[in-house]
């Protein structure tokens, strides 16, 4: 009963952890005489990049008067852009292997004739690095929908229209948006689709695989509560570990909606 899936990248089908662009956030701010830290950097996720700096920026507001004499401003969020892009495109090469289960899943879609789209806030020449890596682990979506593309960004639902419509996909109550980013499953819920949150294996644990894996039982349950209370509180249908669970999540969404749901609760 779904028609199409459209998957977020980073986070929630490479990248476990969603690490590549952390590094290039600090480093980035660095440069301009200004420490963030990873939790200012992680903040904002999702969204935009050039969103994303202007919101850090705003948050360290403080420290930039206290090292340039003025506010944060949009002259400041394009020239750390302009630093920030090509750092994020050196580091996706380290991390660009696909999740544990991410190809299980893929396949699982794909024998169901489930179609796979994206999105993703990374822009295209962030992509254009990243996209070949995945394609040779096989992950290649349908439509690849990025940051700068449209008008407005995450949590906007023009990225979720522009893939749905390349796609040829509706209604949107048949398609599903998985993201392990507030902003990601704001985008599916004001497009009007249904939403998955990815707990465990994205921006909100921020661990690699091997450190999840590593993590007594009572900590990973800690963080699996937390990414699910911040996912949920987005609006996620449901929230699961990570896009090896994306069978079971489908299947649930399923039997909600022969029993007559809709992703809007109406």
């Amino acid at each position: 009963m779904i028609k199409a899936v459209i998957l977020d990248w980073a986070g929630t089908v490479l990248d476990h952890g969603s690490r590549a662009p952390m590094g290039a956030f600090v480093e980035a701010f660095r440069r301009f005489g200004v420490e963030i830290s990873i939790a200012d950097a992680r903040g904002p996720m999702g969204m935009a990049k050039a969103d994303h700096i202007r919101l850090v920026g705003r948050a360290v507001n403080d420290a930039w008067r206290a090292r340039h004499g003025r506010d944060f401003d949009e002259r400041d969020v394009q020239a750390i852009f302009a630093v920030f892009e090509p750092l994020n495109i050196a580091a996706v090469e380290a991390h660009s292997a696909l999740i544990p289960g991410a190809r299980e899943a893929l396949a699982w879609c794909a024998a169901r004739g489930i179609r796979i789209g994206s999105t993703t806030g990374y822009t295209r020449p962030i992509m254009e690095r990243l996209a070949p890596l995945a394609a040779a682990q096989g992950f290649v979506p349908e439509v690849m929908v990025c940051a700068g593309d449209l008008a407005a960004g995450r949590p906007a639902p023009l990225q979720m229209w522009k893939a749905m419509a390349e796609m040829g996909v509706c209604p949107a109550e048949a398609v599903a948006k998985v993201d392990d980013t507030p902003p990601g499953i704001g985008e599916g819920r004001a497009a009007g689709t249904w939403a998955i949150g990815v707990a465990l294996s994205g921006n909100i644990a921020g661990l690699s695989a091997a450190e999840l894996a590593a993590l007594p039982q009572a900590e990973r349950a800690a963080l699996r509560a937390r990414a699910t209370a911040e996912l949920a509180g987005a609006g996620a249908h449901l929230v699961i570990d990570s896009i090896a669970d994306l069978p079971d999540a489908l299947d649930a969404i399923a039997a909600r909606m022969a029993r007559g749901e809709r992703p809007d609760g109406r």
